[in-house]
């Protein structure tokens, strides 16, 4: 088989120059599309499903969320291996998929079993998919800052503004916002004056969760005219809450106000954001399975550039972490090393074959070798990263053996 390869090569130079050609053009075109970043995705094919159950302690989240989510996530078609754990509050499962399965088929798989499973979950428990990302997916971190601005107002300018405008980001899979506080409405409610009134609790939670909405109307026709009648509930203010009508006592309405104090507060957290030893608010960029991380950061780049117009006078998005500087620094040092290595392999070979068309021929197939490696990294969707490129410049020892027997 190799003598006729090698005498059809002789025989028909012209097809072999062309099909050179062709392979180095198709080499350089994958080189520059083939993914790039610092380190390979050694992470296992899975899924992760959250379910949040807020208040519940492990022992009732292991066994009323967690037990009834496994069971009928690890009857799946490819699966491997079901992974639980059970924390105050929520249940986290890592479904592993055997390597061959697509993710996006087995993250539809998994959804379409959650339906099922989530028939035996208590009621107010809804499970859901963790963003289509991987574990290096967090790409670039940033904070939200602003002179004269407290954590809270940043909070919601992130959470309201920020987050979506970088979500539309082409290949970004989810921003997840760290740091500071929600600002939400606090009811402090004073025990005496509902036992004077006769009020419980709850039917103080019932009145403002009824009093919270808006209801539809009809059309009422006047003449040649018709107006749309509508009520309009919608909390706005703590005006708003503090005259909500909990009860009517003898015709007269007991309000909020006189059983209870409301401003408005921080919600309960669990975690804190920190930079140059001080509370700050930002966001978490995570990539979609199995894009261009460089690429999508450009991206991220110039959306932030785009909304900044847009925030608040003052206040600023400040890069925290990007993972284009780690990328650019690995590869550079690789691939220096790999031309190094393969200029001081050529000139090597002149000096010891002493023969120009030889020694030509065998440095050639180094670069030729290189283009090959790039299109079957970008077929297999192999990413170019320290380690692929390690083990191109490591086997260039081997090529100039090869292309001299």
């Amino acid at each position: 088989m190799i003598e006729r390869i090698v005498e059809y090569s002789i025989r028909n130079p012209l097809i072999v120059l062309l099909v050179s050609v062709g392979v180095a053009v198709w080499g350089l075109v994958a080189t520059f599309h083939t993914p790039v970043d610092a380190i390979p995705d050694l992470s296992e094919n899975q899924v992760i499903v959250f379910a949040d159950w807020p208040g519940r302690s492990p022992k009732e989240i292991e066994d009323q969320v967690t037990y009834p989510l496994s069971v009928n996530l690890q009857g799946l078609a490819g699966v491997k291996a079901v992974r639980a754990t059970s924390e105050f509050g929520f249940s986290m499962l890592n479904i592993i998929f055997e390597e061959d399965i697509d993710f996006y088929f087995a993250r539809q798989r998994v959804l379409e079993k959650l339906s099922v499973a989530a028939t035996f979950l208590p009621d107010d428990v809804d499970p859901y998919l963790a963003p289509d990302s991987t574990a290096l997916g967090q790409i670039y971190w940033y904070t939200v800052e602003g002179d004269g601005y407290d954590i809270g107002r940043l909070r919601a300018i992130q959470d309201w503004y920020v987050r979506y405008q970088l979500y539309s980001v082409p290949g970004v899979a989810e921003v997840a916002s760290v740091g500071g506080f929600r600002i939400e409405y606090q009811i402090d409610v004073d025990p005496d004056k509902l036992r004077s009134y006769g009020i419980t609790l709850g039917e103080l939670y019932s009145a403002v969760a009824r009093s919270n909405s808006s209801v539809g109307g009809r059309v009422v026709q006047k003449g040649n005219s018709e107006y749309l009648v509508r009520s309009t509930g919608w909390i706005e203010s703590l005006a708003d809450v503090e005259q909500t009508v909990i009860k009517s006592i003898e015709g007269t309405p007991v309000r909020v106000d006189d059983v209870a104090a409301v401003q408005f507060g921080p919600s309960s957290r669990r975690n804190v954001l920190e930079k140059n030893g001080s509370e700050a608010v930002g966001g978490v960029v995570l990539m979609r399975f199995g894009e261009n991380p460089l690429v999508v950061t450009d991206r991220i780049k110039a959306k932030i550039v785009q909304l900044q117009a847009g925030l608040p006078e003052g206040v600023r998005i400040v890069p925290f972490y990007d993972r284009t500087q780690l990328i650019h620094s690995a590869v550079e040092t690789v691939t220096g090393s790999l031309i190094e290595e393969a200029l001081v392999a050529s000139a090597v070979i002149f000096l010891v074959m002493w023969h120009l068309r030889s020694a030509l021929v065998i440095c050639i197939m180094l670069p030729m070798s290189v283009l090959i490696s790039f299109i079957l990294m970008r077929q297999l969707g192999i990413s170019s990263n320290i380690m692929s490129l390690s083990g191109i410049a490591i086997s260039i020892g081997v090529l100039v053996d090869a292309a001299i027997v």
